[in-house]
């Protein structure tokens, strides 16, 4: 059954690399679980019924995926959306949380009609191949980057903004640790994946959290919830009361909008659409590029599915009660075990309903431990610069502005915006534009990422 509806041994793979990518992919993203309740409750919501409503979310999301498109994707509520959502709409221009939620779900309801006429699946296919590629080793770097920075092995400076971590001083018991042990974590895991052992990047996870433990039971590693180091021996292991999710399930449509502007909640939504249509995207070449799906034209079989997927889980997330929900790139570590069909999607999604019973163990899973395999998957992403042609100038810099801008722009979507405008400007002024053959979608994506610059 599983052969027949998922394709298994056409997509070159079997239950057991699936069911591992798909385990591997959760772990990655398990973290959204913490972190999500956390950026949210800042607006007033409930955190166990934010968690509760990321999880049913990150469920559906994914598992739609692998039922329209049967892909080895995972969706969760977004990084940087949820933060655009309680710090900018509800923080700084003082909405409510229940507004917030509303642009969110029309954004999603706009994401189903744009997915079904194919205007997404159209601008996926405009994007010339070398900034598909560009866009796969930008999202490596960024994926680096977020590890880098979850270990603590970059940590902010006020003079060059980051450095390394320093090894030495009082400060060593609490961050110096953790970035000790996600760099043993990235030794363990490039040896693991060096000697072919399956499930490298898992085991490399797993590992790591159970140096945290000694390291915590022997009094190297001490945690500081006020500080953000939790502990890594879990206190609990299953948890059966849902019923903080009444806080915000249907809240969407409870929404008042007496103070609100009709302009100003236009404003907020495009917002939404603009970030999630472009970081979906993004996330799609990315690891698409490096699961090798594209087909030669730089197309993506089976599209449609795949963005209608994140579409409907956007709508769907709003009402449980969470931000924005997208394709995660951290999808990309469950393609780098082997995972190619949608039955690794489903893994990951029963692993995230399974979360909402074992939330005590998989929330203890620290950020240290996971760090090491987002650096690895962004080695691996790193392979797609060798498609570059850096003998054509044309699209080296594009390329090159393009994979640079996400993670100093700590967005996918900005690195995207970057590309685009550099490409098309760089063709048109130099007289390639022909020979390039920029298409009219191009043109008006161009035009309209200046815009966005000028006015947003």
């Amino acid at each position: 059954m599983l052969e027949q509806f998922f394709k298994l041994k056409e997509n070159k793979t079997d239950i057991k690399t699936e069911v591992m990518a798909g385990i591997t992919t959760f772990m990655t993203m398990a973290y959204i679980l913490a972190v999500n309740p956390n950026i949210l409750s800042a607006t007033g919501m409930d955190a166990n019924a934010v968690l509760i409503a990321t999880a049913l979310a990150s469920f559906v999301g994914t598992a739609l995926m692998a039922l329209l498109a049967n892909y080895p994707f995972a969706l969760a509520p977004g990084m940087g959306l949820n933060a655009y959502f309680a710090f900018t709409v509800v923080l700084q221009m003082g909405y409510s949380w229940q507004i917030a939620l509303l642009a969110v779900f029309v954004e999603g309801l706009i994401f189903i009609v744009l997915s079904l006429t194919n205007v997404r699946e159209a601008i996926f296919n405009a994007i010339p191949m070398t900034l598909k590629s560009a866009v796969s080793v930008g999202i490596g770097l960024f994926i680096a980057f977020i590890g880098l920075q979850n270990a603590k092995l970059i940590v902010n400076d006020d003079s060059t903004l980051l450095t390394y971590q320093k090894f030495a001083g009082e400060e060593f018991s609490t961050v110096g640790i953790t970035a000790l042990l996600a760099l043993i974590g990235v030794l363990i895991t490039a040896i693991l994946l060096i000697k072919n052992v399956k499930g490298g990047i898992l085991l490399g996870i797993v590992a790591t959290w159970v140096l945290g433990i000694i390291c915590e039971l022997v009094g190297l590693y001490v945690p500081n919830p006020e500080a953000g180091w939790f502990s890594t021996i879990p206190h609990a292991i299953v948890s059966f009361d849902f019923s903080s999710i009444g806080n915000t399930f249907g809240q969407v449509f409870k929404a008042d909008f007496s103070s609100v502007k009709i302009l100003d909640f236009i404003v907020i939504m495009f917002s939404f659409l603009f970030v999630d249509l472009f970081d979906t995207l993004g996330t799609l070449i990315g690891v698409s590029s490096k699961a090798n799906m594209l087909d030669k034209d730089g197309k993506l079989p089976r599209i449609k599915g795949a963005l209608l997927a994140d579409a409907i889980a956007t709508s769907v997330g709003a009402v449980f009660g969470t931000s924005t929900t997208t394709t995660y790139v951290e999808s990309a570590s469950g393609v780098t075990e082997g995972g190619r069909t949608g039955l690794t999607a489903i893994v990951t999604g029963l692993l995230f309903l399974l979360a909402l019973v074992f939330s005590p163990l998989f929330l203890t899973i620290p950020s240290f431990a996971t760090a090491p395999a987002l650096i690895i998957v962004g080695f691996y992403m790193m392979g797609s610069v060798a498609k570059i042609d850096f003998n054509d100038m044309t699209d080296a810099i594009p390329a090159f502005l393009c994979i640079i801008a996400m993670p100093l722009a700590y967005s996918i979507s900005e690195g995207i915006a970057i590309g685009v405008i550099s490409w098309t400007i760089i063709s048109l002024v130099s007289g390639k534009a022909k020979e390039k053959k920029v298409s009219v979608l191009m043109y008006i994506l161009t035009v309209l990422f200046i815009l966005k610059y000028v006015f947003l």
